[in-house]
């Protein structure tokens, strides 16, 4: 049984309150071996914390999710900031970055809050786990005041061209996080990941969201990564054994904080 990452999954969210435990049995099954969980916002740290303190090969993340910045951002942020320096054990920032998808009221306070929680990760030596949409020049003019320093981490659900991969890829310490959409039939992505190379890209669900094919509509779990491995070893013609030990190496790389947890 090939060993399989998945970077992110959100295995704490309500979606998974009828059967989480089976949910977790399930990925062991499928050879998930590791789960990464990013954070939303001060609402979600103790579900996060609970089912990562239950369960080894659990691994929380702690940020401020952009869809969550609000007229309150500022004290809200404080919250997560005040758990960041809690004691508690996290792996990553995240989940963080930019999004104008569904509003734009906030684009510069997002801005704010996405540069403040890049420099808690050069603070702890953690990486960033980004979320863009509808946001890239946003993202990078951020980004780019830090494009000399040492930040690692993973731009999450990456489903752009060539090009804007090209582009992110500038920051040689991220991968692109890989999700269902590249099963989707008029998905553009693998065309994409042909340009890309293998030893940047990791793999991840998003669960309980972007379920993958045959599963696509259905809620998203970890068990379901095989899907997304199988895929990537069709576009790159590759056995699905070395899609895994590459994709494992490359998350152990972005989070070496857990390299050695269990």
């Amino acid at each position: 049984m090939i060993a399989l990452i998945d970077t992110h999954t959100h295995l704490f969210a309500e979606e998974f309150d009828e059967d989480r435990e089976l949910a977790l049995i399930r990925a062991r099954e499928a050879g998930v071996v590791r789960l990464f969980m990013p954070n939303i916002d001060e609402t979600s740290v103790e579900p996060m914390l609970r089912l990562c303190k239950a369960h080894d090969g659990c691994y929380p993340m702690i940020g401020f999710h952009p869809t969550s910045v609000d007229a309150d951002w500022e004290q809200r942020l404080a919250a997560v900031e005040a758990w960041l320096r809690s004691g508690e054990r996290f792996f990553g920032i995240g989940e963080v970055g930019m999004d104008l998808y569904w509003d734009k009221t906030y684009r510069k306070e997002q801005m704010q809050v996405f540069a403040r929680q890049t420099e808690w990760a050069l603070e702890f030596g953690l990486p960033l786990i980004i979320h863009c949409r509808e946001a890239y020049p946003e993202l990078l003019e951020v980004l780019e005041p830090y494009r000399t320093f040492p930040l690692t981490g993973i731009f999450h659900s990456f489903i752009g061209n060539a090009e804007e991969a090209a582009r992110l890829l500038e920051y040689p310490g991220f991968m692109l996080g890989i999700n269902g959409v590249a099963t989707f039939k008029k998905s553009l992505l693998p065309e994409a990941l042909k340009e890309v190379p293998l030893n940047r890209i990791v793999l991840e669900t998003d669960s309980p969201y972007l379920a993958p094919v045959p599963y696509r509509g259905k809620r998203n779990e970890s068990s379901y990564l095989v899907k997304t491995a199988e895929k990537l070893a069709e576009i790159y013609e590759l056995p699905l054994e070395q899609i895994g030990r590459q994709t494992t190496e490359n998350a152990l790389k972005v989070f070496q904080n857990a390299e050695r947890s269990f």
